[in-house]
Parts: C-alpha cells; structure tokens; sequence
C-alpha cells in the first residue's frame, strides 16, 4: 500500500508540472515576442489531469483488480494428434498473493471460475508470489480445489525466486526458494523446473515443457532456464512450453527449437491499459494475448494479480486455450 500511495504522488506530481513547464516555456516566448500568456488554463489542465490521474487510482485499487475477465482462444496446429482435438488449457498467472491483501474471497471466486470451465489441463506461468513463501499459507485452501483433467502444471516466475528480498545469509533465499516448490507441490501441483511431462490420450501423447525463469529482455533479474535439456526426450512431439518471461520467446525459443505453443506471463500489461495501448509495449514487444511468427504462437497472460495493488483498464485474466487439430 505505501508502495502505490508513493507512486501514485509521484506520477501525479509529474502530471501536475508538465502544463507548470508548458506555461513557463510559453510565458518565455511571449516575453521574446511581446505578448501575454494566460497562466489559468496552465492551471485548469494540471488540476484536471491530477484529478483523473488520483480517480483513476482509487478505481483500480478498489475496482480494477478486483474483478476478472475469462478470454478464450481457439488455436489450430497441423500436427496436433486427432485425439487431443478439443483440448483445453486453461491458463492463469501472476498472483502475487502478497497483493491481494487478505481477500482470499478473490481467489476463490477465480477458484471457481477455472473449474467451470471444465479444463483438460490448468497452466500457472509464474509468480504465485510477490516475495516469500508465507504468502501462500492463507490461500492454500483455495489452491488446492483447482481441478483439471490431467493436472495442474507450473512454473517459477522471477518473484519466486525470492530476489527482491534481503536475507542474512544467501542460503536462506535458496531454502525459501525451496519452500515455495515444497508448498506448490503439496497442492498436487506438477512444478516443472527445466524440465517435461508427457500426457496421454490413448496412443497419442503431448509434452509440457517447463523452463525455471529465463528472462532475456529489458527486467533481465533472473535467468535460470535451460530449454534445450528442459525439452530433451520430447523433441518429436508435439510441446506446450511455459516460460514466465516472453521475451523468452524471440530469444531463445523460436531459434533454438521447433516448439508449437507457448504459455507466458510476467507483463501484467504494466497493470495500465488505454483500449489496446499498455506502456509495458515499451518494454515487451510481446506483452498482452495471442502473437504468432511461421506458424507457431505465442500467448502471453496479464495475470490476476500485482506487487502494486491497482489496475486501471488491465483487467486480471483467466485464459482459455482450446486446440484444435488443423
């Protein structure tokens, strides 16, 4: 919370200066060229964009992320087998569960939501935290009635890793590092550091691969992955790949592999979206929903929740991924 009241001051105080600096630069060419510029307008536009800025601020701390939308997506592949024609992953992401303050009420309305919609396979893509495993004691209830068909599949985002945090000793982060997959896995959940599963559907199979967090872009904190030997036994199949960071993808995972799909998180669309404009596009290239490059696609998820406890026009999200035999 003091987080957000410090950066919503500092933002609104840009807000307010830039007319400030507009009308000192005006009153300047007036001076030169013997005119006066009014300074009430200068004014009226900081008082009124200061004002949108703080309403704007209220509405995502007590509206914005406390709602969620469900976006689906129907994906065809030519190699997908007959009999995982249909098959549904639901995808979730950055929950941040330090960020949503108690309101184990939120989780279990998603809870609820991700169930109903009946999925083969639930994908987490990273950052079930914020700082530490505590977080997750009081949502561990929650957790645990996630439902798929073949499981619930996860991997470490860079928050997971504990790196925003000061210990006395490094081997302490290591151990709590340690404790989140242990808690994870007491869930049921199948926590795939750099390496894959096989699902069945009669004699036909798929792979999910699962990189630990290998960021190659502008939030480069962690980068612990290592796609070859995650995907090593599975290259002839056909593979959903999660990766936390998408700037994994241009990076590493289309010129190194031939990987069909991949699930992504981590943008949170900067927790900031005007229509389909996010400031996060200055940093991701690929930072919000579907991308596609020669056939293959990438999806990256906005996530549910946030360090920062406001969302303004970046609604959390729950995906649906349908695929679909070509």
């Amino acid at each position: 919370m003091k987080f957000l009241i410090v950066t919503s001051l500092l933002l609104g105080s840009i807000l307010f200066v830039f007319p400030q600096v507009l009308y000192g630069l005006a009153a300047l060419v007036g001076k030169l060229f013997v005119f006066k510029v009014s300074y009430k307008p200068f004014l009226f536009a900081s008082i009124i964009l200061v004002s949108i800025w703080f309403l704007a601020v209220i509405y995502g701390y007590f509206i914005g992320r406390t709602r969620y939308e469900i976006k689906q997506e129907s994906i065809s592949f030519a190699n997908l087998s007959d009999s995982f024609d249909g098959y549904r992953i639901v995808q979730i992401s950055d929950l941040h569960l330090d960020g949503l303050r108690g309101n184990t009420g939120f989780l279990d309305k998603v809870v609820e939501s991700v169930n109903a919609l009946q999925p083969d396979m639930i994908c987490f893509t990273g950052d079930l935290v914020s700082f530490t495993h505590e977080e997750m004691d009081a949502y561990i209830p929650a957790l645990k009635k996630l439902q798929a068909r073949d499981g619930v599949y996860s991997v470490l985002g860079n928050h997971d890793y504990a790196p925003y945090v000061s210990f006395p000793k490094e081997s302490m982060r290591s151990e709590a590092v340690h404790a989140l997959i242990d808690k994870e896995r007491s869930l049921g959940w199948n926590v795939l550091l750099n390496e894959s599963r096989i699902v069945y559907r009669g004699k036909d199979s798929i792979a999910i691969v699962g990189v630990e967090n290998q960021s190659c872009g502008a939030h480069s904190v962690v980068k612990r992955g290592k796609l070859l030997a995650a995907q090593s036994g599975v290259e002839s199949m056909f593979r959903i790949l999660l990766s936390h960071d998408p700037s994994h993808w241009k990076a590493e995972v289309l010129p190194q592999t031939d990987i069909p799909l991949t699930l992504s998180g981590h943008t949170h669309a900067m927790q900031l979206r005007i229509g389909k404009y996010t400031p996060s596009a200055w940093l991701y290239p690929e930072c919000d929903g579907l991308y596609e490059e020669q056939g293959r696609y990438l999806y990256v998820n906005i996530g549910l929740g946030g360090t920062l406890p406001c969302r303004i026009g970046a609604i959390p999200e729950i995906t649906l991924i349908e695929l679909k035999k070509n």
